[in-house]
């Protein structure tokens, strides 16, 4: 009960992270009258996703190359709960591990995932992201994208899309837990950007990582997430001038 309440309260506080709004925020979708496009002008909370100059997702080209330092990854297997929240499957961990970056080290909170991947690669989609949702102690973000093509199963993401919660608000206890270490590509290269959550409220300050080599899900898994979510991805935002580091 009492590991129940611990993830429940990591839901309540992160579930605004890129995932979704608040239970109290406007209605929005992906298509629609209450789509990407008119997500502004839903809410005055929402202008951002307008009059924002960083947003996320992009299409990521002519990157710079840079000696960034590695992403420092210290996940550890945990207790987790996965959340059909309306807009997509989250899982939220009691205690997942960190990760280290320049600035300081950000604790992993959830994931979740979005289909095609919001973020482009010269104009290219994956089939399938997993946003890695990161804070820091000062409530800093952090997110790694994890792209996946289809081929072999995942095994380590097995029980998640084999027990994908239905209906928005239904939730599945992930007996076991979860180690996120297991999901991550060999190579751990990546690209770096300033960006913002991709979705309502679109607030911005949001350190962006993403991995240049993809990981695999089976097309059967990729089925299961899709028979619920079609497509949940924003599309690609303006640059701005924006610098994109990749590296070496």
């Amino acid at each position: 009960m009492k590991l129940r309440m611990v993830l429940l309260a990591i839901g309540l506080m992160v579930g605004s992270m890129g995932a979704h709004a608040s239970e109290k925020a406007a209605h929005w979708e992906y298509k629609g009258k209450a789509g990407a496009a008119h997500w502004s002008d839903l809410e005055p909370d929402f202008a951002s996703c307008k009059l924002g100059k960083e947003q996320s997702p992009i299409d990521i080209r002519g990157a710079k190359k840079t000696k960034l330092a590695p992403i420092g990854f210290h996940y550890t297997p945990g207790a987790a709960e996965e959340l059909n929240n309306g807009h997509t499957i989250q899982v939220n961990l009691a205690s997942g591990g960190t990760i280290d970056l320049a600035d300081g080290e950000y604790k992993l909170v959830q994931f979740h995932f979005h289909t095609p991947s919001e973020e482009k690669i010269k104009g290219k989609n994956y089939p399938l992201v997993a946003h890695l949702v990161h804070k820091s102690a000062d409530g800093k973000l952090a997110v790694v994208a994890v792209l996946f093509k289809v081929g072999k199963e995942n095994v380590a993401l097995k029980h998640v899309f084999d027990s994908l919660p239905a209906k928005a608000g239904d939730k599945t206890a992930l007996d076991g837990g979860i180690d996120l270490t297991s999901i991550l590509p060999a190579a751990q290269g990546y690209y770096a950007f300033k960006g913002s959550l991709t979705t309502p409220p679109c607030s911005e300050g949001v350190r962006w990582q993403v991995l240049k080599a993809a990981s695999e899900i089976s097309p059967k898994q990729l089925a299961a997430f899709r028979k619920l979510y079609p497509m949940n991805a924003r599309p690609v935002q303006a640059l701005n001038g924006r610098v994109i580091e990749v590296s070496e």
